[in-house]
């Protein structure tokens, strides 16, 4: 797993750094989210570094991160409720492909 500020930035085609901190701030809130939505790493140890993993993983966490970045205050008095089909896409097979990982994990501690 190896996002960095400047992928983020490259996505959002975002070339100065005066809002470097913002940013950092919601790929950091995103990256938290994902793995939330998801499970973490205590029960499917090397799960976000898996091959077939990183890239939808780090899909789901630009696309919320730019979903924060393009949402981040709203100047209409019409309410603007964002879906994000990619996120929620990309967290559906995620969430899959853990508990197929967990379930493993757990029938080999089962069986030792």
């Amino acid at each position: 797993m190896s996002l960095t500020l400047q992928d983020l930035k490259n996505s959002l085609r975002i070339d100065g750094d005066q809002d470097d901190t913002l940013l950092k701030r919601y790929l950091d809130a995103a990256t938290g989210y994902v793995k939330a939505a998801v499970g973490d790493e205590s029960e499917v140890p090397g799960f976000y570094d898996e091959v077939q993993i990183v890239n939808k993983y780090e899909t789901a966490v630009i696309s919320l991160a730019g979903t924060y970045w393009t949402y981040r205050q709203s100047v209409s008095t019409v309410s603007a409720v964002p879906i994000d089909l990619v996120l929620q896409s990309l967290i559906g097979q995620l969430r899959g492909q853990y508990e197929q990982q967990l379930e493993g994990v757990m029938n080999n501690d089962q069986g030792n």
